[in-house]
């Protein structure tokens, strides 16, 4: 027996699958998570994602501090939880041609590290923006043409480079963006699309999925409220939020996503529990029941 507000849920949800051509209908991309809301203790993480049915993960750089001279304890940890390395959280990059080297290095090294987890990805963020400036298309480039060189020397090591749009750096506006996309070269760089800083930055990103699905190497799905509830008077206030909790078309990027027929990670992503009432995994609770009754993602 179910109750009502379970039975709306499911009708609505049979009519959304409905709507959709049946080539679109099955989910042929996996989902993973980050354990980015964990704040660093990954092997809670480690446990609490495999336990809502994910099987993939993304780690963070500073997983890369604790397990570098002992990378199979991590990889143990990893395969009894069943989960799969899928992005590794690598760091930002410089173009300041005097850190240019060394932040080649960082990266190089960690993709070392990734490999030896069984992973194959690495995400590329930077800390360039200065607040007020817009970058010049020039800075947009080289920085675009020194992850394209990340991307060459980590491919050797059997790791795939992406980068990662995000708000407050270079890359925060889809113009920025398009930018970035149209100086990368797919052979040694591809995207990571986080529809959520997307959507913040001023995009549709569901219109992105179709715009960019021949270079999106994977996505950050994402939800974010804004403005804040309270703070309507700010309207360019926001915060992260569990799927379905805020303003991102997620039936729309769904939509498009199987509609390119992607078959990739889709890896959900919170920086930090919105509520501190909540724990990571009630939050990650809510994201996943999300993603099975509103978008039709079997864990199974």
């Amino acid at each position: 027996m179910i109750n009502r507000r379970e039975f709306l849920q499911q009708s609505s949800l049979l009519a959304f699958m409905a709507s959709l051509p049946a080539s679109e209908a099955a989910s042929s991309f996996k989902m993973g998570y980050s354990a980015i809301t964990w704040g660093g203790k990954d092997e809670q993480a480690i446990a609490d994602i495999s336990s809502l049915g994910f099987r993939g993960i993304q780690l963070r750089a500073n997983s890369y501090a604790k397990y570098k001279d002992n990378p199979q304890d991590l990889k143990a940890l990893l395969d009894a939880a069943k989960l799969q390395l899928v992005m590794f959280s690598s760091g930002n990059v410089e173009i300041d041609p005097a850190k240019v080297p060394s932040s080649i290095e960082q990266h190089v090294n960690h993709a070392k590290f990734v490999k030896a987890l069984g992973g194959d990805s690495i995400q590329l963020t930077n800390s360039l923006r200065k607040k007020g400036e817009t970058p010049s298309k020039e800075d947009l480039v080289k920085l675009a043409e020194v992850m394209n060189e990340i991307g060459k020397r980590t491919k050797e090591v059997g790791v795939q480079a992406t980068y990662h749009n995000h708000m407050h750096q270079f890359g925060e506006t889809p113009e920025e963006v398009d930018i970035l996309v149209k100086s990368m070269n797919p052979s040694y760089l591809r995207l990571l699309l986080d529809v959520a800083h997307y959507h913040q930055g001023g995009g549709k990103p569901a219109d992105a999925v179709l715009k960019y699905k021949n270079i999106i190497h994977a996505f950050h799905i994402k939800d974010v409220e804004s403005p804040i509830k309270g703070q309507e008077s700010n309207p360019s206030s926001y915060k992260f939020v569990e799927l379905g909790q805020g303003n991102v078309d997620m039936k729309g990027i769904f939509t498009n996503i199987r509609k390119i027929k992607f078959k990739g990670w889709a890896i959900v992503e919170l920086d930090g529990v919105p509520d501190k009432s909540k724990t990571p995994l009630q939050c990650g609770t809510i994201s996943r029941d999300f993603l099975r009754d509103s978008i039709g993602y079997s864990f199974i």
